[in-house]
C-alpha cells in the first residue's frame, strides 16, 4: 500500500540517519474508501495527488509547530505492506482526517519510493501560510486565502538517494 508521509527536513534528517521514521504510531495518508468516495474519481494517480496534498497540508501543520524548522513542507512516499496501515472507523467520514491511516510500526527507510519537497521559492508563502494557520482554522478568511496561497505551490519530486543532498 502506498502511503504519504508529511514530515519536515529536519525530520526526515533524523530518519535518514535512522534509517526509519518512527517512534510508532505514525500518521500518513493514502488512498482510502473514504477519500475514493470524497474525492469521486476512480483515477488512482488523481485519488494519489489528492492524499500526497492531504500529507502536504499535515507537513504545513508541523512546520508551524517547529517555529525553527526550514519552511518547506516535505512528503516522504512508502510503500508499506498491505494492513500495515488503517484508517480509524470512527474518523473515516471526518473532512479533516479524509484519508488519514495510522501505521503501527517504524518505516523503514527502505521502504521509501519518493519524497516530495517544496522548492525554494515556496518559502515565503509556506512561512505566512505556517504562522497564521491557526487563525484559518477559526474561519479566518484571510487567513485561510494565504493557507491557499502555500498549497498552490506544487512539491517537487526527488528520488530517495537525493534525500543527503535535501537535508545539507
Amino acid at each position: 500500500m502506498r502511503v504519504y508521509l508529511p514530515l519536515t527536513l529536519p525530520s526526515l534528517a533524523d530518519a535518514h540517519k535512522a534509517g526509519e521514521l518512527g517512534p510508532a504510531p505514525l500518521t500518513a495518508y493514502a488512498v482510502t474508501p473514504a477519500l475514493r468516495e470524497w474525492y469521486v474519481s476512480d483515477n488512482i494517480e488523481e485519488l494519489e495527488y489528492a492524499a500526497l496534498n492531504r500529507a502536504a497540508g499535515a507537513s504545513l501543520r508541523m512546520l508551524a509547530g517547529e517555529p525553527d524548522a526550514p519552511r518547506r513542507r516535505v512528503v516522504l512516499v512508502a510503500e508499506v505492506p498491505d494492513g500495515a496501515a488503517s484508517a480509524d472507523p470512527d474518523h473515516t467520514l471526518d473532512p479533516a482526517a479524509l484519508g488519514e491511516v495510522r501505521i503501527a510500526k517504524a518505516v523503514s527507510l527502505k521502504l521509501a519510493a519518493a519524497v516530495h519537497v517544496d522548492a525554494p521559492d515556496a518559502v515565503a508563502d509556506v512561512t505566512a501560510a505556517a504562522e497564521v494557520l491557526g487563525a484559518a482554522d477559526q474561519g479566518d478568511d484571510d487567513a485561510q486565502f494565504t493557507v491557499d496561497g502555500a498549497e498552490d505551490h506544487e512539491l517537487l519530486w526527488f528520488g530517495v538517494q537525493e534525500i543527503p543532498n535535501l537535508i545539507v
